[in-house]
């Protein structure tokens, strides 16, 4: 189990003898040996988002099926994952461990938009690889101002976007309601609604927010309803998110309900909500559902089965993180294939931004992996999901940010 600080280690592959100039070289770049390559994250095993700790042990357990199966130019991952407990100061200790004492290469899938955003400031100027945040705020784009810093997922503000153009076309002067986290996480998606309503939304909008550190979000949604509203936006992580759900069902209100993608797992939040409460509920999905049946015998889905039989075993298969964490790291290892022997965090950094169509086992058909040195946001395309009390069932076209 994976507690306050995980390591993943693989010893080098019998026999591997190095030439001298390969020693010399990896002795020169940091997080690399003549035999491993270390990769640092951060991820809440503890705190209000200890949800998400399954991730990290995913990514754990892809990354020891990665060594098992082989090696990089000769070089085993070592994956050193510390609990911050999404706390952005204990992700700055955290973060500054892996970077100054244990030296990584990299870090990587690092979850959260507050937590991130106490450290990319820090990592830029280090010039240390920040790949594939766990995160979807917008700013990881942000090529220009910080480009050691890459995102993954799609953005929350095009995910908004999508959520309020469907809003106008089935209730087009619905008063809507935004219960949202108050961090940037939150923000982006009043950035985004804000974005199709224009001039309407002061009109239209009602948004109140909470903080992770709130026992509950009770008073918020009673006042949310005392407004009249026709439209809930739930924008929380998921031990908010259940509670909203389950919130929501008992004041027996039915509003329209938007829940943000990243509270879409059914094990972490939808269950423990009760699965009744939840019909109806509208989110977005760029992964494919663990419990949907139409990936029953879907490829890619058997692959994640076989994986989280053989190296997850511990692991919740209804939980949607431990398909995202798949997907993350499926990510990470091309990138780790493209760099050849060369893992400087320069050719680190160039080849993740240098994805062209990677196609993805879990990702749902239609969508790729793109990047480019002025594009930071490699999944760019969703699909709208209604929770039918069992899974998520998908309709609508696949959408880009370009259709946002």
């Amino acid at each position: 189990m994976i507690h306050r600080r995980t390591l993943l280690t693989s010893a080098a592959a019998a026999g591997f003898i190095p030439a001298a100039p390969a020693i010399l070289r990896a002795a020169e770049i940091p997080g690399v040996t003549a035999t491993e390559i270390r990769i640092g994250n951060t991820i809440p095993y503890s705190g209000p988002a200890s949800a998400y700790g399954t991730i990290g042990k995913a990514i754990a357990a892809r990354f020891k099926m990665a060594n098992d199966e082989g090696s990089f130019s000769g070089h085993k991952i070592k994956f050193m994952s510390y609990d911050d407990g999404y706390s952005p100061p204990k992700t700055v200790e955290q973060t500054r461990r892996l970077v100054e004492e244990d030296q990584v290469a990299a870090l990587f899938a690092d979850l959260g938009t507050p937590t991130n955003s106490a450290i990319v400031r820090y990592v830029n100027q280090k010039k240390v690889p920040h790949l594939f945040l766990a995160t979807g705020a917008d700013k990881w784009g942000d090529y220009k101002e910080t480009p050691w810093t890459i995102g993954w997922q799609p953005s929350y503000v095009t995910e908004a976007q999508v959520y309020a153009k469907y809003i106008q076309a089935q209730k087009p002067n619905a008063k809507i309601g935004i219960l949202y986290q108050n961090d940037d996480f939150g923000k982006d998606y009043l950035h985004g609604v804000r974005d199709v309503l224009k001039g309407n939304y002061d009109k239209q909008v009602t948004q109140v927010s909470y903080e992770v550190t709130d026992a509950t979000i009770d008073s918020q949604l009673v006042s949310l309803q005392s407004a009249g509203i026709d439209v809930l936006m739930t924008v929380a992580t998921p031990k908010f998110a259940a509670q909203a759900i389950r919130k929501v069902a008992e004041m027996n209100w039915k509003p329209m309900h938007v829940l943000t993608g990243v509270s879409v797992s059914v094990g972490a939040v939808m269950i423990p909500a009760g699965p009744r409460n939840g019909v109806g509920i509208i989110s977005s999905a760029y992964l494919k559902d663990p419990t949907d049946p139409r990936w029953d015998n879907d490829a890619g889905m058997k692959e994640w089965r076989a994986f989280m039989a053989k190296y997850y075993p511990e692991g919740d298969v209804k939980d949607g993180g431990n398909v995202s964490a798949f997907a993350l790291t499926h990510t990470m290892l091309h990138v780790l294939n493209q760099c050849g022997n060369d893992f400087s965090r320069a050719n680190l950094m160039k080849q993740a931004t240098s994805l062209k169509d990677v196609e993805n086992p879990v990702l749902l058909p239609g969508i790729k992996i793109n990047t480019s040195p002025t594009n930071y946001h490699p999944v760019r395309q969703l699909q709208l999901i209604r929770w039918t009390g069992t899974t998520w069932d998908l309709f609508g076209d696949v959408l880009s940010g370009a259709a946002a």
